[in-house]
């Protein structure tokens, strides 16, 4: 049995392959299309610590969140942190793990972190290289063992670190700007 919407949906199949008529809203920005989001150029990895790096993919200035691959070299103890929003997590390559939980974060895993919760994100000994795509709301607030704040990232940061980068590299100040929406 079929409902309504269902059959409105089978009976214009023959339409389905002619583009949408009419224009798309003024206000909506233009997509953000990157056709290799692990770049050829290493140049476009904006260094964020010693053998850590970040190439962003999209920086929403007006929504206050940013989507970027991070990539560590390296084995130790990144950063402990909190959030007040949610940040979502795709494991690309390599594995990772909160010293204050019992998973790891592997190849090919997700992972949802929850507003308030505050971890200290580790990479093991074994482990030459990981790259995890991170969806950040809000700001990441850098913290001691004890929660006192130690400083903290936002878009505007991170724009800022592309920027500079990006200009340091060859690439332009401007670079950073088909991120930003």
């Amino acid at each position: 049995m079929t409902t309504h919407t269902q059959r409105k949906v089978l009976e214009s199949a023959d339409d389905a392959r002619i583009p949408y008529r009419h224009p798309q809203p003024k206000e909506s920005p233009p997509e953000i299309v990157v056709a290799s989001v692990i770049p050829q150029d290493d140049r476009v990895w904006v260094p964020q610590a010693e053998n850590v790096w970040f190439r962003p993919l999209c920086l929403s200035a007006s929504r206050g969140y940013w989507v970027n691959l991070l990539k560590v070299r390296k084995s130790g103890v990144l950063s402990r942190h909190r959030h007040p929003q949610p940040v979502h997590g795709y494991v690309i390559k390599g594995a990772w793990r909160y010293l204050e939980h019992d998973w790891e974060a592997v190849e090919g895993g997700y992972v949802y972190e929850a507003p308030g919760e505050t971890h200290t994100l580790v990479v093991d000994p074994h482990i030459e290289e990981m790259i995890t795509l991170f969806q950040v709301n809000g700001c990441m607030i850098y913290v001691d063992p004890d929660g006192k704040q130690l400083g903290y990232e936002d878009v505007f940061t991170k724009i800022d670190l592309c920027r500079a980068h990006y200009e340091r590299v060859g690439l332009g100040i401007d670079y950073v700007d088909q991120f930003i929406r």
